[in-house]
């Protein structure tokens, strides 16, 4: 007999089950980096760059506005192509069906009975709901009246049911008493077990009774008291607010004539106990609400109602998406709502941009400040910054003659080590790694020869490192003419090359206005331009002095971006002056410190923006004076020019 431990095992496939996919790539944020680090440098707080973000929506993904604008659309059409009133309207039209009917029958008839019914039917309330109560006793001559009229008190039942229970207008279509005993039935149990249940009694057994008996009346399929009440109380919440969408008129008609409802006036004193009962159990349902409906479509009872609790879903949505209520998150949205709502597509949308929230999160892009705002955290700093660099490195790759010839070895002596290639790595190509790397990627079925993929370059003991001052004008004008944001790439280029590349290498940033201030990157990044008047070129270059000979060792490169003449300097005190015309006393003062750097032997550049004929001829003699060079760029070329220069000032 063969071993049952030897038998074979059989497997069974199927699509993954166990929350998120291990294996599926991780979700790439760059593009979504890429937009919240513009939007921050353009003014905006990080948290303003993310729900900005968001309200958008990313590649291809419709953002919280455009769903917010369907669900506000869908809640429009709703209003504006319905009206509520269609049961009284039908009620109406059989009502009038059976009056004509009758009122035919009797003049068919020669007797003082007919006439005296005539007179009868003559002295009917004219509003309908009086008119139906009264017509309750009469001995209908005509079938076809009686009939009619049969149908207002089905009709009326079957409307009142759908308000409470889902798809009971069908369920009850001619109903029989029998039907109508056991819907009080169930109505009767239905009170005591809330009742119960409000007195703080223990429901349980009651509540599986009811089930068993009366579960058919609830497709929902509530576990317990509490998902039962919570099923019936905003339905019932619903068609109270369809009762306060009607005129006063309408309203106390409908009530009228919820009362011969299958010809059973205690179906409505039933339904009315429930009402009172759920909303002291569900006060916090809208029963105050109302919706005004416009529209030539009529809608019954049962409809009108499922109207209103479609309308609660989209407002409920709608605050959803607007994420203006504290501590408001992305996963907050009834995903099943907004699919019922919208359609699929809107619940992927939805996903995809609360996954997106997640990941930004959980990767670490936001921290923190001592005051509680939400920051750029480094890393964050780091992804806009290799974005940044890789657009400055297309830049000076499509220059044209313009291509920097360096000496091999110039960073240093080689160490024996090699790595793959970085935009701003000035060391030779290790030509058999190159090659190989050549070789593996076409064996891969890649056929072209060469790919800058596979470089690998020497690597070098660094024997020589530079302290750079980077000194960018922060005054209005900057901002006024577009020249802000250009700024900030700037620096973040060059802060990702040195910390990147030349680790060694020192930079210090340094703004500009009516003061000048060293920053930090993420400070300089989430700066917001104000009006201020003055350009204080002296207290950056006091400030980029202090860098350069903190780092004596260093080879000293000051970089100044600015778009106009100093206007400010600073006094002795402490206190900046301005005045404009530039005022001898900024000019002096501008000058004798960049005397001192000078004796410093640091290298110049200055960045000019806009074409200011005067400017240009000011910083033409600033740089011959310490033996700089003036570069006048256009404001998209700012960050290209800025590194190059970098690069050819360090080389």
């Amino acid at each position: 007999m063969a071993d049952p431990r030897r038998r074979r095992r059989r497997y069974a496939y199927g699509p993954y089950a166990g929350g998120p996919d291990p294996l599926a790539p991780p979700f790439d944020i760059r593009s979504a980096m890429d937009q919240i680090g513009r939007d921050v440098m353009e003014g905006s707080s990080p948290r303003q760059a993310l729900q900005e973000l968001l309200r958008r929506g990313l590649d291809g993904n419709r953002g919280l506005d455009e769903l917010s604008r369907q669900v506000w659309e869908r809640r429009r059409n709703l209003q504006r192509d319905n009206r509520i009133d269609g049961t009284l309207q039908e009620v109406r039209e059989l009502l009038q069906r059976a009056m004509d009917a009758e009122r035919e029958a009797l003049g068919n008839e020669d007797s003082d009975d007919a006439r005296f019914r005539e007179m009868q039917l003559d002295a009917l309330p004219s509003d309908t709901g009086g008119a139906v109560r009264e017509l309750g006793s009469y001995d209908w001559r005509s079938s076809e009246a009686r009939q009619a009229y049969e149908d207002i008190r089905d009709l009326l039942g079957r409307e009142l049911m759908d308000q409470r229970f889902e798809g009971m207008k069908q369920a009850l279509e001619g109903a029989t008493p029998e039907d109508v005993e056991r819907i009080n039935s169930m109505l009767e149990d239905l009170n005591s077990l809330l009742e119960n249940h409000a007195n703080g009694q223990d429901t349980t057994e009651q509540f599986q009774e009811f089930m068993r008996e009366h579960g058919d009346f609830f497709p929902e399929n509530p576990q317990n008291t509490d998902e039962l009440i919570d099923t019936l109380a905003q339905r019932s919440a619903a068609a109270q607010r369809m009762l306060n969408s009607m005129s006063a008129e309408q309203r106390a008609e409908l009530m009228e004539l919820s009362q011969q409802a299958f010809g059973d006036p205690r179906l409505a004193q039933q339904m009315s106990r429930l009402d009172s009962m759920l909303q002291g159990l569900r006060p916090g349902e809208d029963w105050d609400g109302s919706g005004r409906f416009r529209g030539d479509n009529p809608m019954g009872m049962g409809e009108a109602t499922r109207a209103l609790e479609e309308l609660g879903q989209l407002d409920a949505l709608a605050e959803q998406l607007a994420q203006s209520y504290p501590g408001a998150r992305l996963d907050d949205i009834d995903l099943d709502a907004l699919t019922e709502m919208l359609g699929e597509q809107a619940d992927v949308d939805a996903r995809t941009l609360a996954q997106l929230e997640r990941e930004l999160q959980r990767q670490g892009l936001f921290e923190r400040a001592a005051d509680g705002t939400l920051l750029l955290s480094p890393k964050a700093l780091r992804r806009l910054g290799q974005s940044i660099l890789r657009d400055v490195a297309e830049q000076l790759s499509g220059r044209n003659g313009q291509r920097d010839t360096r000496r091999a070895g110039a960073a240093g002596d080689a160490t024996g080590a090699t790595r793959p290639w970085a935009f701003g790595d000035t060391e030779s190509w290790s030509v058999p790694r190159t090659l190989l790397n050549a070789q593996l990627r076409k064996a891969s079925g890649d056929t072209r020869d060469l790919d800058v993929t596979d470089v690998e370059i020497v690597e070098t003991e660094q024997r020589t490192r530079a302290a750079v001052a980077l000194l960018v004008d922060t005054s209005w004008s900057m901002v006024a003419e577009g020249r802000w944001v250009p700024m900030k790439r700037t620096a973040l280029a060059l802060h990702q090359l040195i910390s990147t590349r030349f680790r060694g290498d020192a930079l210090q940033l340094v703004t500009f206005g009516r003061h000048a201030q060293s920053v930090e990157l993420g400070e300089l990044v989430g700066l917001e331009g104000a009006y201020a008047q003055g350009t204080n070129l002296h207290h950056a270059l006091l400030l980029a002095g202090q860098h350069l000979r903190k780092n004596s060792d260093a080879t000293p490169v000051v970089l100044v971006v600015t778009d106009g003449e100093p206007t400010a300097h600073l006094e002795p005190d402490g206190e900046a002056y301005f005045d404009y015309p530039p005022s001898p006393y900024t000019l002096r003062a501008t000058i004798g410190e960049l005397d001192k750097l000078s004796g410093l032997r640091a290298k110049f550049t200055f960045f000019v923006l806009g074409d200011d004929p005067r400017l240009a001829v000011f910083m033409d003699g600033l740089a011959k004076r310490v033996g700089g060079r003036v570069v006048n760029p256009t404001v998209d070329g700012l960050g290209a020019e800025v590194v190059a220069d970098y690069l050819k000032r360090r080389s």
